[in-house]
């Protein structure tokens, strides 16, 4: 039970990150491989922030709104330019803004893991079974975060525009969407979603470092990919199975060691048989 429960919380954090890909991708159909990256930077500036004013609450507030920030100035600044770009030309740009990234927090914060200033929260008996408080929160908070995302782009006209640029950019823009702010806004939730996770992530692994971001950002494109690249259920569906298989990979004795090369290999099986992902649609790509 304890297994599970940590596996759906590892897997939740995965989501989020997920999330932030696929809508990325779902909308400007580019895959940003710095966005990683930005979990780490929203994970030193909660601990700098905290360091500062004692204070979670400002310091969490600081940590979402440079990452926003950050998530809008990458778009403009890396991105924005290389708009009908070869994706190969955006790759390589996104490759080298995490390099940025990871290059400037070592410059700034050095290159040693610091530790979270957060006290443990401790861990839960139920009926013999050990379960940590911190996972417990993360799976309840990050499974609000994703449903009030789902009702945000169902429900409400800037949600509603992001799907329609999703889905045909050219024909948005002829009914009046703007989707230079759609992209942009895109950026920013995203980029949000990444600070919740940075958090989330702190509470399960009290270290940061430079590469915080690198694994976990990996992971949870893969997870997007499983899930069905550009699909937000999809995401949340693939962060989930990816977290509890890496728990359950964990528990088995001797097998421990190789759990990156099992998920990858869950990752392949998936795309030998089902190329677009569990919940991927086909799209016919018109000429």
């Amino acid at each position: 039970m304890s297994t599970l429960i940590d596996g759906l919380s590892l897997g939740a954090i995965y989501a989020l990150i997920a999330l932030g890909y696929t809508m990325v991708y779902g909308i400007a159909k580019m895959l940003n491989f710095a966005h990683g990256d930005i979990i780490m930077v929203g994970a030193y500036a909660l601990i700098t922030t905290f360091d500062l004013f004692g204070n979670f609450a400002v310091a969490f507030v600081v940590s979402i709104v440079v990452c926003a920030l950050l998530g809008i100035v990458i778009e403009k600044i890396a991105y924005k330019p290389l708009r009908g770009a070869s994706p190969l030309a955006v790759l390589i740009t996104a490759i080298g803004v995490s390099y940025l990234l990871q290059s400037i927090a070592q410059l700034v914060y050095g290159s040693k893991a610091r530790p979270s200033p957060f006290p443990s929260m401790g861990a839960l008996k139920i009926q013999g079974v050990t379960i940590q408080i911190s996972s417990v929160i993360t799976l309840v908070a990050a499974t609000a975060i994703m449903i009030a995302l789902t009702v945000f782009i169902k429900t409400t006209r800037l949600g509603r525009a992001m799907f329609a640029v999703s889905e045909d950019r050219s024909a948005a823009q002829l009914m009046g969407v703007n989707v230079n702010m759609i992209i942009s806004v895109t950026f920013a939730i995203g980029s949000v979603l990444a600070a919740f996770a940075s958090l989330f992530y702190m509470l399960q692994i009290p270290l940061v470092d430079p590469t915080l971001g690198s694994m976990p950002g990996i992971k949870a494109f893969t997870a997007a990919v499983i899930g069905g690249i550009g699909s937000i259920p999809g995401a949340m569906v693939g962060g989930l199975f990816l977290g509890i298989v890496e728990k359950l990979v964990q528990s088995i004795p001797g097998v421990g060691p190789y759990t990156t090369a099992i998920e990858f290999a869950i990752l392949i099986l998936i795309l030998m048989f089902r190329p677009t992902g569990l919940l991927g649609k086909k799209r016919r790509e018109k000429v």
